[in-house]
């Protein structure tokens, strides 16, 4: 019981810490970093609900962030919305984003893990080349976002409050689908796939229906993105280091757990920020984030907070072996002289 009111009440102060964020730091500079962590903590949660839960590693869940950026500057454009009308358009980027999860996903999904990765980035080139080659999609120059009038000091507001309730959501959907008879079954995939199916698990509905929840609110997340950003390029859109960063936090926060994608997000994505910004004419950041999976991956594979859980365990256990009981005290005590 103690431990449940420790992690309540720790996650309620984490949920106020967040809600107070840009009352407290008003600096656009440090509220922007926020709106942007906020967004992958989103983006990283929804490719865990698949990827983590599943064990399928995606790296083409780009084309659904793209597809939910383009769509809302299209959306916008030829419906004429702009201000904060241009918000109401964010669930449309994600009903695309799951409709094109569809055929993606029973094309991909129809091989094993390893073929899968290589599928999934496949479809992702073809998205970005299209979005180059399209004229609708502006091509290289790309389209612009409607404009939306207000002070450059709370300018981010809104966007990070509607960023911060996809991301609950979202890690709530993630919750939910671990403690479901859904999630069990598609934890028996990633654990063994043969003997799921041969114990009558509907592998492939199973499979499918998580890489369309899981796509959905990266569609949701893109066109937040973009209307934050005010404009969507191919090579940002389409951008194959999405794919490496949310697989990134998700590995680092702990993969296939419900909070380590919410942390690894809160470390990464600052870090990252703050890379760009102190070393602007250099690819750092990107170094960086490519030497830290590897560091990951070789040194916790389990990720952080799966590691720290088993370390705390075999802690305590040791704790409790060292010190006896009150039984064999007593018997202790009555054998001295």
């Amino acid at each position: 019981m103690n431990a449940r009111l420790t992690k309540t009440a720790g996650l309620a102060v984490l949920i106020a810490a967040v809600v107070l964020f840009p009352l407290v730091f008003t600096n656009p500079s440090i509220t922007e970093f926020g709106v942007l962590t906020l967004i992958y903590v989103g983006a990283a949660s929804a490719w865990n609900t698949f990827s983590g839960y599943s064990g399928y590693v995606s790296l083409g869940h780009a084309v659904f962030f793209g597809s939910g950026a383009y769509l809302l500057g299209l959306l916008a454009e030829h419906w004429h919305i702009s201000g904060f009308a241009v918000f109401g358009l964010l669930p449309l980027c994600g009903v695309l984003a799951g409709a094109i999860a569809v055929p993606f996903g029973l094309i991909a999904l129809r091989v094993r893990r390893h073929t899968f990765v290589v599928i999934t980035i496949a479809i992702f080139f073809i998205f970005q080349i299209m979005a180059y080659n399209f004229s609708f999609t502006g091509g290289s120059a790309g389209i612009l976002a409607p404009s939306i009038s207000m002070s450059p000091t709370t300018y981010n507001d809104p966007f990070y409050y509607i960023a911060f309730a996809i991301a609950v959501l979202v890690v709530l959907m993630s919750w939910l689908i671990r403690r479901s008879r859904f999630g069990l079954r598609l934890l028996a995939v990633r654990d063994d796939e043969d003997r799921a199916r041969g114990l009558g698990v509907p592998v492939t509905r199973i499979k499918l229906t998580s890489f369309v929840a899981s796509a959905i609110p990266i569609g949701m997340i893109g066109g937040l993105w973009m209307f934050f950003i005010g404009q969507v390029l191919p090579q940002y859109g389409f951008d194959p280091t999405f794919d490496l960063a949310v697989a990134l936090m998700s590995f680092l926060g702990g993969f296939g757990t419900v909070s380590g994608p919410v942390l690894g997000a809160m470390i990464v994505e600052p870090l990252q920020q703050w890379l760009t910004l102190e070393f602007t004419a250099s690819n750092l950041s990107l170094i960086a984030e490519g030497g830290l999976f590897l560091l990951v991956i070789l040194l916790l594979p389990r990720g952080v907070i799966p590691t720290a859980t088993e370390r705390i365990g075999k802690l305590r256990a040791s704790r409790t072996a060292r010190t006896p009981n009150a039984e064999e005290a007593l018997v202790s005590a009555g054998d001295r002289p």
